[in-house]
């Protein structure tokens, strides 16, 4: 990267901030919906690999880091250097196999390193950094991960499998209690052990997630237009109709 260019994507922040009377009055809590959205679009980007579209989102999300850095230069917090030398100094530390004389075998002592390293820095917990805004599924996952780090962990996936189909059959008991705070904790403990199996097998849940959620909306969008070429709207429609066009939307989104 030339640093000119990062240099001028920053002076055009500042000069904004002066200039321009929205930019100007926009704070750290005003742009943070924003900063989330734009995470998404990156993922979305991935997902539908348009390298394109990547290269722009990565963009816009460059530039909210900009614009929080830019702000909090302005109250004399920190400036874009420090944030910068903080995450390259935190690279270098958590790297002594690569930046210092530490032997390691495998990727896990690499992770465990990594969490040995961080808790020296002077966090209390190994679950400390998970951020409580993370959506479920990914925040259950990341719990898992790093406890799995530290030696707690199923031994074998074929545990863990059963884990899912007891807490299921838990699940199914409850329901016949009609007891729903009971019922809530029981889908809870259902949906973490899904989680903990999808790590087991190298699957990303709320990828998963994603991708399904991605292909009901194209399958149902593909019913909505069906309807739409007979001039009906779909709340004109009824169950056996709708269900003939999701099968034919099945070869088209799979």
């Amino acid at each position: 990267m030339h640093k000119e260019k990062f240099d001028r994507l920053v002076k055009i922040m500042r000069k904004l901030r002066r200039e321009c009377s929205w930019d100007r009055v926009q704070t750290f809590d005003s742009i943070k919906a924003a900063t989330l959205e734009e995470t998404y679009e990156v993922l979305e980007a991935i997902d539908s690999k348009d390298y394109d579209d990547l290269k722009g989102e990565l963009g816009d999300l460059l530039l909210h880091i900009v614009f929080y850095s830019v702000m909090a230069e302005e109250k004399k917090l920190f400036s874009i250097n420090e944030v910068i030398d903080g995450i390259s100094e935190k690279l270098i530390r958590r790297h002594p196999h690569i930046f210092s004389n530490v032997n390691v075998k495998n990727n896990k002592e690499i992770e465990r390193n990594w969490e040995k390293i961080k808790m020296e820095e002077g966090r209390e917990s190994v679950l400390d950094g998970i951020p409580k805004a993370l959506p479920e599924l990914q925040r259950s996952s990341r719990m898992q991960e790093k406890a799995s780090k530290v030696g707690f962990d199923w031994q074998n996936k074929e545990d863990v499998w059963k884990k899912v189909l007891e807490e299921i059959d838990e699940l199914h008991k409850i329901e016949e209690e009609n007891n729903k705070e009971k019922l809530e904790k029981e889908m809870g403990d259902v949906f973490f052990s899904l989680v903990n199996y999808s790590r087991f097998i190298g699957i990303n849940p709320e990828n998963a997630l994603r991708i399904t959620n991605t292909k009901f909306m194209n399958r149902f969008r593909f019913i909505e237009e069906k309807l739409k070429e007979k001039d009906k709207k779909i709340t004109d429609s009824n169950l056996e109709e709708m269900d003939k066009y999701w099968e034919e939307s099945k070869t088209t989104f799979e």
